[in-house]
């Protein structure tokens, strides 16, 4: 459906009527009709510059001989959601942007669409809802913060995080403590290491919904600003030679985006996305897949919070386009795909360069021959569970350790911060899964607050919960199926030995078969009061995290 629907014909009257109380004139109603979904806010620090991307965005588009026209999607900060009962609105929003773009959209036909995300759940639920439009549309983000600069060392918001636990511990005065909470977040943009919304940024450029630079280009930087009127000029070029989302994302795309995805060791929400967009495209995509190309797929990045480096350190480097020339130079991608700049995504490598090998390693000299993310698959997971591989330690890629079970992220962060955790531990957090928490809360104080007490080299922490692209260690989430669902997570006990072993992708309660039996025959879910309406029908609807927590159809 295009915009003529809506103001065409006599019976259109009314509709140039309302649109003329716009301001439009005639000669702008007549121009195709593009909309700018600008999820611009006054609390996510990632999106609190987004208007700037919008009028750069907006200049293009006319200038190019479109009508630009603004309109709002919401968005959930991670990292303020963290910790309390709002984060179990941050994944149950994805869902919710993808239809509020979807009911704009339709009742107000664009001829095509603009996306402005920045942060976490905004970008998948774009591409989602990009997908299920169908009209020509381009993705231009509001780019990575950038890190601060203290005594010769960067920090980000996992320093924020990691505080926790060092405070606790009193390896932090007052000072540094002031430090850190003035430091470790310098300004606008997405934060500034891999983490979940710099990842599907990131995503974004290696699927071809986004220009080159789209993921790394810092807030800051006027290459941003310019990559933003690019974007508006392309939209119309997008238009004229009818190139859909559904010629972008393909079976072929989604390869290239997990491949990338692997060798710059993502966050582990990314397979979350990956999955749900596959699933909102028709395009069959497992777990199994996913695992496959881990397996093939060199490790070539690694950025904050598995190491010293950002995102403005990796757009130096050649950003994700570098890292892609590097992949296919190894015959790891799939280059005849269509992308936003109208041209296939081997045509755009063509003026890719690595600029330094130090950041984006060789793939001769990888930091590891697979991926950044690995599968594990067990009793204890049968449908599957993710881990970010990259930002483990040597020392706990293999692991075993008697279970400490909590039924909740706060009970497992007070008996951390109560000193009740000991080296070896494997930490169990359940009912916390899509429909058990409900919403499948996102644990970065607890792994945080783990790394701070010098613990996340000697303790594993398991859950049906996610994890923050922040979080680091042996920290393995999305086991499917969840507490709530039936899973042997729900039937583990307190001191129940766990073997964890990454390399092998096994992870198994070391518990007899006949005992599973005899303990799952006298077991009832645990029952947890949701008084929200939106939360209990997002409870009905949601699929298991190994379907990307899509809903059930």
């Amino acid at each position: 459906m295009r915009s003529s629907s809506m103001k065409d014909g006599v019976t259109r009257i009314p509709h140039r009527a309302l649109l003329k109380a716009l301001g439009l004139t005639d000669e702008e109603m007549k121009r195709p009709l593009i909309g700018i979904v600008n999820s611009k806010n006054e609390i996510i620090p990632g999106h609190v510059h987004l208007d700037t991307i919008a009028a750069a965005v907006k200049q293009s588009v006319s200038a190019a001989g479109g009508t630009p026209l603004v309109f709002p999607a919401i968005g959930v900060c991670d990292g303020l959601a963290m910790g309390h009962d709002g984060m179990k609105y941050s994944l149950t929003s994805r869902e919710h942007i993808a239809d509020s773009v979807e009911i704009m959209a339709m009742a107000h036909p664009f001829d095509a669409l603009v996306f402005i995300p920045n942060c976490d759940k905004i970008v998948p639920a774009m591409i989602m809802a990009a997908i299920r439009l169908n009209i020509p549309s381009i993705f231009i983000s509001g780019g990575p913060m950038m890190p601060s600069y203290v005594a010769g060392r960067k920090l980000t918001v996992s320093n924020a995080f990691e505080a926790v636990g060092q405070a606790s511990i009193g390896s932090l005065s007052e000072e540094e403590i002031k430090e850190v909470e003035n430091e470790s977040c310098p300004g606008c943009g997405s934060c500034a290491g891999m983490f979940t919304a710099n990842s599907m940024n990131c995503m974004t450029e290696a699927v071809g919904l986004g220009l080159p630079g789209n993921g790394t280009v810092p807030a800051v930087n006027a290459k941003r600003i310019r990559l933003a009127k690019q974007a508006g000029a392309k939209v119309m070029e997008l238009l004229e030679k009818d190139i859909r989302p559904r010629d972008i994302i393909t079976k072929d795309s989604l390869h290239n985006a997990l491949s990338a995805d692997m060798a710059l060791g993502c966050s582990s929400n990314t397979v979350l996305h990956l999955l749900a967009i596959a699933h909102e495209a028709g395009i069959e995509l497992s777990l199994e897949d996913i695992n496959d190309v881990s397996k093939k797929t060199p490790h070539l990045v690694k950025l904050s919070p598995a190491g010293p480096d950002c995102l403005a350190d990796l757009d130096m480097a050649g950003g994700v386009h570098g890292v892609l020339k590097r992949l296919q130079g190894a015959g790891l991608l799939k280059t005849e795909t269509m992308t936003v700049t109208a041209e296939t995504l081997g045509d755009n490598l063509k003026n890719a360069a690595v600029k330094n090998d130090e950041i984006i390693r060789d793939i001769g000299a990888p930091y590891s021959a697979d991926g950044g993310l690995a599968i594990l698959w067990g009793n204890l997971a049968p449908d599957g569970a993710v881990v970010k591989k990259g930002a483990v330690l040597p020392e706990m890629m293999i692991h075993k350790g008697p279970a400490r079970v909590f039924e909740s992220e706060e009970a497992c962060t007070e008996a951390l911060l109560g000193g009740k955790v000991k080296a070896g531990d494997v930490i169990v957090v359940r009912y916390e899964g899509p429909k058990g928490g409900p919403g499948m809360k996102e644990m970065l104080t607890p792994t945080a607050t783990l790394a701070g007490m010098g613990l996340d080299s000697k303790v594993a922490l398991i859950t049906d919960g996610r994890f923050s692209g922040a979080s680091k260690g042996a920290s393995i989430g999305h086991i499917s199926p969840e507490a709530a669902a039936g899973g042997t997570i729900g039937l583990i006990k307190e001191n129940d030995l766990i073997s964890i072993d990454i390399p092998a992708n096994k992870l198994e309660l070391l518990v007899s078969d006949e005992e599973l039996k005899a303990r799952r025959a006298g077991w009832k879910p645990l029952e947890r009061e949701v008084k929200s309406a939106y939360l209990r029908r997002y409870r009905r609807l949601v699929a298991s995290a190994n379907t990307g927590a899509v809903f059930a159809e």
